[in-house]
């Protein structure tokens, strides 16, 4: 991994708010106590898809994933690729795992905790797809360096994507989208995907809606998505 600019990844290993909201069901502990040891990513060790899955197969890394729909409906179009899935917050790991159940999705791995700790452990140039889509603004100037779109873990995700391979961007919050184009704008290992402004204020084919999505439209907000490709390494 290349050295950070600024925003080290170590800022963010500290996990901000609360972790989990209303109390489970009955039916949603047997799911964490039962099917979430099952399909966890490890805790320690190299994290492959040939590790996870098997099999060398193309490799997908979403943070903070929700309640698990967006990535749930990425892995049931792609059963052949491999999904890993990073959220603290025990309500939304709760709601990806009722996704693996009733979808019958064996191509999903979780980790309920900082992605941090997962990313840093898959192999450089492993990843086909990085995901990120409505991550915490911090909107406050003081917060910026918690939120996830800082050069630390750019650095990190830039090293992990396998060259030709896409980091996926997505935002409703105006001050993170000002933030995040002026961090992207400074790199140099990407190209963005956009040749009009259709191609990021329209949601782009292949791309699932999330909850957080939906929410944000039916407040009146105005959605983001940008598309960025791992350049080929020289």
């Amino acid at each position: 991994m290349t050295k950070s600019k600024d925003g080290d990844p170590t800022t963010i290993r500290q996990l901000y708010g609360r972790r989990q909201g209303h109390a489970l069901r009955d039916q949603q502990v047997e799911l964490v106590e039962k099917l979430l040891p099952q399909i966890a990513v490890p805790t320690e060790g190299p994290v492959s898809s040939a590790s996870l899955f098997g099999t060398d197969r193309p490799l997908h890394f979403e943070i903070g994933f929700g309640a698990g729909e967006h990535l749930a409906s990425r892995a049931d179009m792609l059963p052949d690729h491999g999904f890993i899935g990073c959220e603290p917050y025990l309500n939304g790991v709760v709601g990806a795992l009722q996704h693996v159940r009733d979808s019958h999705l064996a191509n999903v791995r979780l980790h309920m905790g900082n992605a941090l700790d997962v990313l840093e452990r898959i192999p450089d140039g492993a990843l086909s797809f990085v995901y990120l889509l409505h991550p915490d603004p911090w909107p406050k100037a003081r917060h910026a360096k918690r939120r996830f779109m800082n050069h630390g873990p750019v650095d990190m995700i830039a090293a992990k994507l396998k060259p030709g391979g896409e980091f996926r961007f997505g935002t409703d919050h105006p001050v993170y989208l000002e933030w995040a184009c002026m961090i992207m704008n400074q790199r140099d290992e990407f190209d963005w995907l956009c040749k009009s402004p259709k191609d990021w204020k329209i949601r782009p084919g292949g791309w699932p809606e999330t909850r957080y999505e939906a929410k944000a439209r039916r407040q009146g907000h105005d959605v983001w998505y940008f598309r960025y490709q791992r350049k080929q390494t020289k």
